[in-house]
């Protein structure tokens, strides 16, 4: 027997903010024909091209301990460093520095509800060393 993986999910407070979040992160977008809207308890992203998605599901307890899965990010384009910098403004929280002296590793960052993920170097960077 052979599966594949559906979509990921992911457990919330709020479905709707923090689904537009990860939006504005991965250049996500809602399914065409069910957007999501404040106050939805499961809200869907997916790569514009249709690939894989997203579901956030509402939850009533917080997150309490440290994720047994995570999502590894890598740059479409330009560098490890420029994302980071735009995780950060975008209102990721920086959890630990895992960069080695020759430029590889990678930073875990929290999102705003403190699910952990990583980013790493672009396959352009990793490829140059």
């Amino acid at each position: 027997m052979t599966a594949f993986i559906s979509h990921t999910s992911i457990d919330c407070r709020n479905a709707y903010e923090l689904s537009e979040w990860w939006k504005r992160v991965l250049q996500y977008v809602d399914l065409p024909d069910d957007p999501n809207e404040p106050g939805h308890e499961e809200c869907w992203i997916q790569r514009p091209d249709g690939g894989h998605p997203l579901l956030f599901i509402e939850v009533p307890e917080d997150k309490q301990v440290k994720n047994r899965l995570h999502l590894d990010l890598r740059p479409n384009a330009g560098t490890r460093e420029e994302e980071l910098a735009t995780l950060l403004e975008l209102g990721a929280t920086q959890v630990d520095d895992r960069r080695t002296p020759d430029g590889a590793g990678w930073v875990v960052l929290q999102d705003p509800e403190g699910n952990e993920f990583c980013i790493l170097r672009s396959q352009e960077e990793s490829t140059a060393t």
